[in-house]
């Protein structure tokens, strides 16, 4: 456990916040904070609160002094709030024991079909299984989307449409190197800097969670 691995990951979260600017904030030097953020030295149990009410959304006194708060890994990068332009898409939700590759595929697929050249797949957990579909029988539900070029029409699919709207955003390299840590580590990054900086998820209106398909991986949570 590092309190100054600590402090370095809330002040990333917080729009990067300089040392400088927590400094000020803090009333100590910059100085005062490096030494901290390298674990030369602790604040004193008032700058230790005062720490707390600056992160407010996101810091305890346990969370600064006895857990490892930064999970991320060299494998995440670009984290970001971007606006996400309007698309249209078609969608298929799968559920088996391989309910990621098998919906995913099925998209390719669809864009084969239809000469779509470099088809861009997202998805998201299907989350409304039985315990007994889970527990018994293994398996797991995945829906994939295929966002559809502009002008194209297919017959006989339920096209649907998402307006624009505003995400927080994470790059993952190399997301299936461990996938079971690292793809759950960006949304916990996720939701860490949404706290922190005061930003609701969203779960109405649009999808409010997805990853890009690929070698690489970009999830987005939906927010305001």
């Amino acid at each position: 456990m590092s309190f100054g691995k600590n402090l370095q990951y809330l002040r990333q979260l917080s729009k990067n916040m300089t040392q400088e600017a927590l400094a000020e904030k803090l009333n100590v030097s910059r100085q005062t904070i490096s030494k901290w953020e390298m674990d030369a030295a602790n604040p004193e149990m008032d700058k230790a609160l005062e720490i707390c009410r600056i992160f407010i959304f996101n810091c305890s006194l346990d969370n600064l002094f006895r857990e490892e708060m930064d999970e991320r890994s060299d494998a995440y990068s670009n984290l970001r709030v971007e606006e996400v332009a309007g698309f249209c898409y078609i969608e298929h939700t799968v559920i088996s024991t391989d309910s990621e590759s098998d919906a995913i595929s099925r998209m390719y697929k669809i864009a084969k079909e239809n000469g779509i050249e470099n088809p861009r797949v997202i998805g998201w957990d299907f989350p409304n299984l039985s315990q007994e579909q889970v527990n018994v029988f293994n398996m797991h539900g995945y829906t994939a989307a295929l966002i559809l070029p502009k002008g194209l029409k297919l017959e006989g699919m339920n096209v649907k449409e998402q307006s624009a709207h505003k995400y927080v955003a994470i790059h993952i390299d190399r997301p299936f190197d461990n996938p079971f840590v690292t793809i759950p580590g960006a949304y916990h990054t996720l939701f860490d800097f949404m706290r922190t900086n005061g930003l609701e998820r969203v779960d109405n209106g649009v999808i409010p969670c997805f990853e890009t398909d690929g070698e690489s991986m970009d999830v987005y949570i939906a927010c305001k």
